[in-house]
């Protein structure tokens, strides 16, 4: 962890387990951050379960255990003006975005900061990542924990936010952060980890879509003959790649191909078919965390997995790239982002976005 004396610290705390730790391990060096609860909430709270109150109740709790200061910051705008119209006008034009992402940039490191976080020289989050410092420029790396790194979502931050960026648990493996939870007889010691999209708690993704988008039904045809399988109530349901939940028999049917202007969904037999891999696919405007670096062999992931898959990156033009992965990679899909790492997917280097 970077020398924090003499900082002025934000904790963002969610009432979380991770983000608890995070105000653990500051108070454990003598810091007292500032804590705050960034509000979200659905635009119709009647209309959906959301946990945010027992959240508020948990990071209450947590910031008093350790003598600091909480205070709810209001994002709610912000977060239905920015992510939710991202993520629709993509979904809507049959690409597969991804909400977290673009949380990390206009909410947690951007829509707070300008409420709050430019009182603040460091923003510290319960992300499992990390940091380092080389010849006064600060990288984002990995956190040892494989399953729970979560670089991938900070892959589109800006330079200036990844500078206040402070991820104080990134060096644990989860197991440890529990067990430091635990230990310190933390009020959300063995709380479940949030499955849902970034602050929208239990609220399921394609709730989350119909609620703006509605249905839109159309033909599901197999891809090979033509034949019509099926019906789907919205090509934004569906991702490419995707098995379950296609609810057709005779399967299993993978999803690998949409048709958005015939609005049409075509799938493809059997295990695996070689419809929904790629080895070989573009990307735009990469977005680079630190500086412009040579991304010749690199290692990359298009979507929150442990793995990488090594690959070379051909430059096309200004920010547009050729990745050749050394395999074929399943379910890649427009839209996604493809977070690119050095060989040794040590430091992340950023990302850009599939247009295959």
């Amino acid at each position: 962890m970077e020398k924090l004396e003499d900082k002025k610290i934000a904790v963002l705390l969610s009432g979380g387990v991770d983000s608890s730790v995070v105000v653990h391990e500051l108070a454990v060096k003598g810091l007292k951050p500032d804590c705050f609860y960034i509000k979200i909430g659905p635009e119709e709270q009647e209309e959906w379960d959301c946990s945010s109150e027992e959240d508020l109740e948990m990071a209450t709790v947590v910031a008093a255990k350790y003598g600091c200061k909480l205070q709810v910051i209001d994002c709610h705008r912000e977060y239905w003006d920015g992510v939710t119209r991202y993520t629709m006008d993509k979904v809507r034009a049959g690409l597969t975005p991804n909400p977290d992402v673009m949380c990390n940039r206009l909410i947690k490191f951007g829509a707070f900061h300008e409420k709050m976080g430019h009182n603040y020289d460091l923003i510290a989050t319960g992300h499992y990542a990390q940091t380092e410092m080389e010849d006064g420029k600060k990288w984002l790396v990995t956190s040892p924990d494989p399953v729970k790194d979560q670089t991938d979502f900070l892959a589109q931050i800006y330079d200036w936010q990844l500078r206040k960026a402070l991820f104080p648990i990134g060096h644990y493996m989860k197991d440890e952060v529990r067990e430091i939870a635990e230990r310190e007889h933390l009020v959300n010691a063995k709380r479940k980890d949030s499955q849902g999209i970034c602050f929208l708690g239990k609220i399921n993704y394609n709730e989350y879509i119909r609620r703006y988008l509605g249905e839109n039904p159309g033909d599901v045809l197999e891809l090979e003959t033509g034949k019509k399988i099926g019906s789907h109530r919205g090509l934004w349901f569906h991702t490419i790649g995707q098995r379950h939940g296609l609810g057709f028999g005779g399967g299993p049917w993978y999803a690998v191909k949409k048709d958005v202007a015939g609005n049409i969904l075509y799938v493809s037999h059997g295990f695996e078919p070689s419809a929904a891999y790629k080895d070989v696919f573009p990307i735009k405007d990469f977005h680079f965390l630190t500086e412009l670096v040579d991304m010749q062999r690199v290692t990359f992931k298009i979507r929150h997995t442990p793995e990488y898959h090594p690959a070379t990156l051909e430059k096309t033009g200004e920010g547009s790239y050729i990745v050749r992965a050394s395999h074929p990679i399943q379910g890649v899909a427009p839209g996604q982002f493809c977070v690119v790492y050095d060989e040794r997917h040590h430091r992340c280097f950023g990302s850009g976005e599939i247009t295959v």
